[in-house]
């Protein structure tokens, strides 16, 4: 499958059926974004791999509208960064969580970016305090977002390049 094609048929999926994630997909996807491309190769990021029930259940309330495909989720992969060692730690993550997710759709998993970065959770913290506490990452470090990973009974119908907005695109000046 070319690389087009593939960007053309990922779509975020936001609802599961109950299924586990096979270990080796979740290398692979898990691979993907450790190979992602990082400002002057300092790759900032750490990945947390959440698997377990009742912390996936707390995850959803990081938003202020629950995310309840936390919820359905077999799987999630918080993405933090180490603000001391760039300040291009947002972009780098997300060129890690775009790439978890291509991968995760090439797969034939479904995925979801559930953006944590300048959020608010359910009980009025800041997104970033909240997820802290549950998952206790340093506090040198910042959340960018969480990617949902599950099992899909069918997937989203792909874009086509008709749907571009090609219009947004201009040459030389705007």
């Amino acid at each position: 499958m070319e690389l087009l094609d593939m960007m053309l048929r990922r779509r975020s999926v936001r609802h599961y059926i109950p299924g586990e994630i096979p270990e080796e997909a979740l290398t692979k996807i898990l691979q993907a974004g450790l190979l992602s491309a990082s400002g002057r190769a300092i790759r900032p990021w750490e990945l947390i791999v959440i698997r377990n029930r009742e912390t996936l259940q707390a995850l959803s309330g990081c938003r202020t509208a629950p995310v309840k495909m936390l919820q359905e989720g077999a799987c999630a992969i918080a993405v933090v960064a180490d603000g001391e060692k760039t300040d291009v730690w947002v972009e780098d993550c997300s060129i890690v969580m775009a790439n978890m997710h291509l991968m995760a759709d090439a797969l034939g998993l479904g995925s979801c970016w559930v953006q944590c970065r300048l959020r608010e959770a359910a009980d009025s913290r800041p997104t970033e305090e909240y997820v802290r506490d549950l998952l206790h990452y340093p506090k040198t470090y910042h959340l960018e977002a969480i990617l949902t990973l599950g099992v899909i009974d069918s997937h989203p119908a792909p874009h086509t390049l008709e749907d571009l907005q090609t219009d947004k695109v201009h040459y030389e000046t705007f």
